[in-house]
């Protein structure tokens, strides 16, 4: 059902924006990471601000990066899409369930503001929109703050990654997920939403131990949607 008293305000954005300063840190350490992956595999310092900025993907830059060879031929670009898309594939379900806040508004609005779409912003909004909060600014204020920061990051990685390489050093490795582990406390309605997040852990872990990569995010993501599917009335 599509929520009518949907608004777009500046202090909405302000809010979005407020709420993401606590994963800075983490946000730029990855994002200057890319950076030096990107000039270890040949990239362009334009190529790599291009694609940091247009991609947007975070995991799946890093995906991109690991197949990513010079010359580039007609089957790593095949592989290149077909990996990424599947990380991606998750971008499915959670655009789908901002539907019911943002179904009301205007395409011409809607469409662009989808660009900004990230694990962390729509954590950020599915939060509030659950604790009442009709103000999409939310969204769009801390997707493109994100954006930005993730942009501009990526500039220190090129020209000088090497000091920032390995994350884990600063435990900056753990800055997003016990961000993201925080947000989903006040997600949890019940038993049955617990469940479709232990087969969902679950289904990842073990894939992340028997193949490793990102196969674990679209495993996850597919099994822990079809538990759902199943346990919900």
């Amino acid at each position: 059902m599509l929520d009518k008293n949907v608004s777009l305000s500046l202090k909405g954005c302000a809010q979005g924006v407020l709420m993401c300063v606590p994963v800075l840190p983490g946000v730029i350490a990855l994002g200057a990471v890319f950076g030096t992956v990107a000039a270890q595999k040949g990239l362009t310092f334009l190529e790599t601000v291009l694609m940091n900025s247009l991609v947007f993907a975070g995991a799946s830059q890093f995906v991109a990066m690991e197949i990513y060879n010079e010359p580039l031929n007609w089957g790593i670009l095949i592989a290149m899409v077909g990996v990424t898309g599947a990380v991606n594939m998750r971008m499915l379900l959670i655009g789908a369930s901002l539907r019911p806040w943002l179904g009301p508004v205007p395409g011409y609005q809607t469409y662009p503001a989808l660009f900004f779409l990230t694990d962390l912003n729509w954590l950020l909004a599915l939060s509030q929109y659950n604790k009442g909060m009709r103000d999409w600014g939310i969204y769009l204020g801390s997707g493109v703050f994100v954006w930005a920061v993730w942009s501009v990051s990526v500039i220190p990685g090129y020209f000088a990654g090497s000091l920032i390489s390995d994350p884990k050093t600063f435990g900056l490795d753990v800055v997003l997920p016990a961000f993201f582990a925080a947000l989903l406390v006040p997600l949890w309605k019940g038993k049955r939403q617990t469940v479709s997040w232990l087969v969902a852990g679950g289904v990842a872990t073990v894939t992340w131990l028997l193949v490793g990569g990102y196969w674990s995010i679209f495993t996850g993501a597919i099994a822990g949607a079809i538990a759902g599917a199943y346990l919900d009335d």
